[in-house]
């Protein structure tokens, strides 16, 4: 159980670095924003993450 936490905590410190070097500070303040607000349970701080991150995935492309 502790390594598949490492290896879980490793991905995600990952996925953040890139989320934060493609899409800059807006990007990485989504990712806490949907991350804080899955954890919480709170949709609408996570639903606010998850818009912001399409919107920055949708102006790259």
């Amino acid at each position: 159980m502790p390594l598949f936490a490492i290896i879980v905590a490793a991905l995600a410190i990952g996925f953040e670095q890139l989320i934060q070097w493609k899409y800059g500070p807006m990007g990485i303040i989504a990712f806490i924003a949907l991350s804080v607000g899955l954890k919480a349970r709170n949709t609408m701080i996570s639903g606010i993450g998850a818009v912001v991150l399409v919107m920055l995935l949708a102006q790259s492309g």
